[in-house]
């Protein structure tokens, strides 16, 4: 029948409820078992108050004669009441550790700069560095590294002083930021994938960016090897210890010792449950391997526009403008890979996660500005490697899904990919929440639900117990 406003009115269907309910969890987890309520229960009105009084304080009380001052101060809050409006209104994302409002204000950041770089590229180059030297005044004496350094030279000569002049702070990391990226992806065969096919990306992009050159042994034994093979296999391993245990939570309130008040509040900030996962099977279709291949193209762009944006823009890779792009780069890319892999892998997952979105819209948006205002340097790229390096990636990422398929035939249930899926219950749990929904409007009772976790008697007093 025909409603008054134009349309006709259905009953949603179980696949519309199966459709919502994994798009929620991918990108609106929420947090079960509650401990403490303060922390959960909103606050709305607090913190309009808040911050009305905040900002009448700094517009009435500050000394306005400073201009530089002004601008920052201005800008400053403007950051503040946004992320503020991030935890009021945007999504929590997949994690709910160590609290939903940390994922949202994380969210709040993505979105910022994503709004920043689609600034950046309606202003022309003088604009740009008008910008980076009121940021940073110092900026204006910057060099560009590939200016004063020399790269791949004597390449025969190996002595122990010249391979131990490597490991210095960029080296270690370099190992600690493939710990993180194992952590992130939980899979020996797409780490080692992207580890090869970087060396081999250094190699296509060497005639724009000098840096690239490397000796053979640096880039076989130090990089692939050493700092690459040592990262993986220190991220695995905590893997798989995250995945052996048996996380059962309890509540701070019933903890009666200091030290182990303590220590639950410390364990707050590690994942809720673990469980291991596939990013491939057997039974994967042509589009699920065209998503990995795009899995390994958008993580090989991110980490060229690291250096292409430090060469073009000029700033050293020591900067705070370089290492707070690495360190936020980092942090958004765990909500997005937990929501792209859930995309990919789960057939009732229609569309992908916000911050999926975002992140890749932040990827290209950074790759488009560098183009635009390093004209002069991809002036000078030669196609044929571009199309060599789409190829190369291509054959390499099927070459290891062949191995991950064959692996998973050959020895079954022994290959597992890990993941982090927070509150694994909550499928389960929202379909029955459904259902009981319907009955209960059918004139049916409602059973009574029972809690799977955290019951106040079985939980341990140090807040985490191992069974």
């Amino acid at each position: 029948m025909a409603s008054g406003y134009g349309y006709e009115s259905r009953t949603i269907g179980k696949d519309d409820v199966n459709y919502r309910m994994h798009f929620r969890m991918i990108n609106e987890q929420q947090v079960e078992d509650i401990t403490l309520d303060f922390f959960y229960k909103p606050h709305t009105i607090t913190l309009l108050t808040c911050t009305v009084l905040s900002l009448m304080y700094f517009a009435f009380t500050r000394d306005e004669t400073n201009e530089d001052a002004n601008l920052w101060v201005g800008l400053i809050l403007v950051l503040s009441f946004f992320l503020v409006i991030s935890v009021l209104a945007f999504p929590n994302g997949p994690f709910t550790r160590p609290h939903p409002a940390i994922w949202r204000i994380v969210f709040g950041l993505s979105v910022l700069y994503f709004l920043f770089l689609v600034f950046i590229i309606f202003l022309n180059w003088e604009q740009v560095k008008n910008v980076m030297y009121w940021l940073d005044p110092n900026l204006r004496y910057a060099t560009r590294e590939a200016d004063i350094m020399e790269y791949a030279v004597n390449c025969h000569v190996i002595t122990w002083e010249r391979i131990l002049s490597h490991f210095d702070i960029f080296a270690f990391s370099h190992f600690w930021g493939w710990g993180m990226k194992a952590l992130l992806i939980r899979s020996y065969g797409l780490c080692w994938t992207i580890s090869i096919t970087w060396e081999l990306t250094e190699l296509f992009f060497m005639h724009l960016l000098p840096n690239f050159a490397e000796c053979w042994w640096d880039q076989l034994i130090l990089d692939i090897l050493l700092c690459n093979g040592g990262g993986i296999w220190m991220g695995m391993t905590v893997c798989r210890f995250l995945e052996m245990r048996t996380y059962h939570w309890a509540s701070i309130k019933d903890i009666h010792t200091t030290t182990g008040k303590i220590k639950r509040a410390a364990l707050q900030f590690t994942p809720a449950s673990w469980t291991y996962v596939r990013w491939f099977d057997p039974k994967s279709s042509l589009q699920r391997v065209t998503g990995v291949y795009l899995f390994m193209i958008i993580w090989q762009l991110t980490e060229l526009n690291t250096f292409f944006l430090k060469h073009i823009f000029v700033f050293p890779a020591c900067h705070a403008l370089s290492w707070c792009r690495i360190l936020f780069i980092g942090i958004i890319t765990a909500p997005t890979v937990r929501q792209y892999y859930a995309y990919l892998t789960d057939t009732q997952c229609k569309r992908v996660g916000t911050q999926c979105w975002v992140f890749g819209a932040i990827a290209f948006l950074e790759a488009l500005a560098c183009i635009k205002f390093g004209m002069e340097l991809f002036s000078k790229t030669q196609v044929l490697y571009v199309l060599l390096w789409l190829v190369c990636v291509a054959l390499i990422t099927f070459l290891c899904l062949y191995g991950m398929v064959w692996y998973a035939e050959i020895y079954g249930p022994k290959e597992k990919s890990y993941s982090e899926c927070e509150d694994s219950n909550y499928n389960e749990d929202f379909v029955s929440e459904q259902r009981k929904g319907e009955r209960h409007s059918e004139g049916e009772a409602p059973p009574t639900r029972q809690r799977g976790r955290s019951s106040g008697k079985n939980k341990s007093t140090n807040g985490l117990g191992k069974k």
